[in-house]
């Protein structure tokens, strides 16, 4: 299913989109036969989502047959809703969602789904009445990340007294969802872990020092930082060291993601777990349209394989061939 689209109008539609926050797309003035992606990237607030971006660009290349148009939401839902209509409105071939919540999608995806244009969801998932809205996802099993987290706290702490702060992302993100529930499920089961604060650090450096900050100020006494990302970590260690702390010492420090940055932290020390979300979409979304193209059916859910990091094994080579 491949569609021609105008340049001249495309190119306008592109420079409107950009002008709403996204970086300009790279455009290629003579390849009029590529097939057209929009993609609504929820925002760039941490490394995990730059990466992904990246990844995404490089698989949906002129190179590989493709024009990208991305747009960046700032993590705003309705400027995403309106991205999508925009893509509809220029007949793109396919559209990819990274979405910023899981509800409130079910109008927007069944006007792509009216104009016949797949909707490939990639990282969060959505909550929608009817599944066929979206054509399939790839993502992270969230909860599963959060049981891993805790199954090590139990096999470091067992039933150790713990004061655990929780800072999670975005509310209502399946990052968040997941993630959340995994340390609840540790709490139910050990009642000497004592959750002596929750709250969103928007999955962002600046929040999660700042949350951190005020914590500190509080004298709010803690042993276990559960960081729902790498970026709100960093800020936690800045507010930890700022304060005279030793993060990974007198705070053992959980985080997600596993970016290199992160990961050496793990070997000097200041991050003591980290659980892999891989961010490195684009080859499986080219791999899924590439599917569709030649009339086959992917997979509807694809979850990316995982791991976790902490000190017992990791190297600096294992993370230089990482990727991100």
């Amino acid at each position: 299913m491949k569609k021609y689209v105008p340049l001249l109008p495309l190119l306008l539609a592109c420079l409107l989109l950009c002008a709403c926050g996204g970086p300009a797309p790279v455009q290629e003035p003579e390849a009029r036969d590529l097939a057209v992606v929009g993609f609504s990237q929820v925002g760039a607030e941490s490394d995990w989502r730059n990466a992904n971006t990246r990844s995404m660009q490089q698989a949906l290349s002129a190179a590989n047959g493709y024009r990208l148009i991305f747009d960046d939401a700032q993590q705003k839902q309705d400027r995403q809703i309106t991205a999508i209509r925009n893509f509809i409105n220029l007949g793109v071939d396919y559209i990819v969602l990274a979405p910023n919540t899981e509800t409130g999608w079910d109008t927007v995806l069944a006007e792509a789904r009216a104009a016949g244009i797949p909707v490939i969801l990639v990282d969060r998932m959505i909550e929608v009445e009817d599944t066929d809205l979206f054509t399939c996802w790839i993502g992270s099993d969230f909860r599963k990340e959060g049981d891993t987290a805790v199954r090590w706290l139990e096999e470091h702490y067992g039933d150790a007294p713990l004061r655990i702060v929780h800072l999670q992302g975005n509310i209502g993100s399946s990052a968040q969802i997941g993630r959340t529930e995994g340390l609840d499920a540790g709490l139910a089961r050990h009642p000497a872990w004592q959750l002596v604060f929750r709250g969103s650090g928007d999955f962002t450096q600046a929040k999660g020092q700042e949350v951190m900050e005020a914590l500190i100020r509080d004298h709010t006494d803690f042993n276990v930082i559960y960081c729902e990302n790498d970026n709100m970590a960093y800020g936690v260690i800045d507010a930890l060291k700022m304060a005279g702390l030793r993060p990974g010492e007198d705070a053992a420090i959980i985080s997600f993601d596993a970016n290199s940055t992160a990961l050496r932290m793990i070997l000097d020390g200041t991050i003591s777990l980290d659980v892999e979300c891989n961010p490195l979409h684009g080859p499986r979304v080219l791999s899924i349209i590439e599917q569709l193209q030649r009339g086959e059916t992917p997979p509807k859910f694809t979850y990316v394989e995982e791991t976790s990091f902490d000190a017992g094994g990791l190297t600096e080579e294992i993370i230089g061939v990482r990727g991100y």
